[in-house]
């Protein structure tokens, strides 16, 4: 039974795809977007509702606290213990979201590296904020040349974690990359379906939603989230919204200023992703440049047949 991946930039209609996908086909859905895995944002990052998921089972939505750091090893881990389930009873499995390093990683494989440790993620964190990130970027630069030649300087994220893979293990980030891979498929028969609609017409469907999501609760939402007094350094903490709704409660920033500024995060975010997915070597895709909705389901090579 292959696997269907469907993927592409946020806000272009790809979890109502693979919901029509799955219902044709009796499959299942697995959830590929980083950051609706968090149970405490169900509105800000576009859940599939409860209505949907009594319709057919959906996976790995909702089901980790905020106050834990959620990884691709640990989706790639959760992803292939489904997928196993599910060959054995000859149920097709859907992949769909827009965190191409998740998909990627599940098919190209991972540098099997240690979990780091929070005191070190901790200490990177304060380094920067003490030193500042031009001098940040000249130690990581001493520590691993190779990783850091192929970032950008200002890369805050990857050179936080090379510092922290040298210091908790020893070894170089690119010493564990070269030395140890990991793969969790081996020969894996699949069709991978990537969209890349009209930038501006995704643009107008992100600021849409946003406005459709506060007045659905997004504020409450972020309200409750806030009051669990988390770590601001935690992903949930930096989700879409959530720092300019933050800001707009603290009364640093006006109701019109929040939404202003939280689409244009969106928008740059959708550039980043069409731009990653452009110049990244995931896998064979078929690519369609035109809205999920647009689509015949027959037309799809997998209709021919699946099994």
């Amino acid at each position: 039974m292959p696997i269907v991946f469907i993927s592409g930039p946020t806000a272009i209609g790809k979890s109502e795809l693979a919901m029509k996908f799955a219902i044709k086909n009796n499959g299942i859905i697995i959830n590929a977007d980083s950051m609706q895995v968090y149970k405490e944002l169900k509105i800000l990052t576009a859940r599939p509702t409860d209505e949907d998921q009594k319709i057919l089972p959906h996976y790995l939505y909702g089901h980790v606290s905020g106050e834990n750091r959620y990884n691709v090893s640990k989706w790639c881990n959760e992803t292939i213990s489904i997928l196993k389930k599910n060959n054995k009873k000859k149920i097709l499995s859907i992949i769909v979201g827009g965190t191409g390093l998740y998909l990627k990683t599940l098919l190209n494989g991972i540098a099997n590296i240690p979990t780091i440790p929070e005191e070190y993620k901790q200490q990177s964190k304060k380094l920067i904020s003490n030193i500042g990130l031009n001098k940040f970027y000249n130690e990581v630069y001493k520590i691993d040349k190779i990783s850091c030649e192929k970032i950008s300087n200002n890369d805050i994220q990857r050179l936080k974690r090379i510092w922290e893979v040298y210091h908790s293990t020893g070894k170089t980030l690119s010493e564990w990359i070269s030395r140890n891979h990991k793969l969790f498929i081996k020969d894996c028969d699949y069709r991978f379906y990537l969209f890349f609609p009209n930038r501006e017409e995704i643009y107008k469907k992100t600021n849409n939603r946003f406005v459709e999501m506060i007045d659905k609760g997004a504020i409450n939402e972020v309200k409750e989230l806030l009051s669990l007094n988390l770590d601001p350094g935690l992903p949930i903490m930096k989700a879409h919204g959530v720092p300019e709704i933050s800001q707009y409660l603290s009364g640093s920033i006006s109701l019109e200023e929040c939404i202003s500024k939280a689409q244009k995060t969106i928008r740059n975010y959708v550039k980043r992703q069409i731009t990653w997915w452009k110049s990244s070597k995931v896998c064979n895709c078929t690519i369609f440049e035109h809205f999920p909705s647009n689509i015949d389901l027959e037309s799809l090579d997998l209709m021919k047949k699946i099994n």
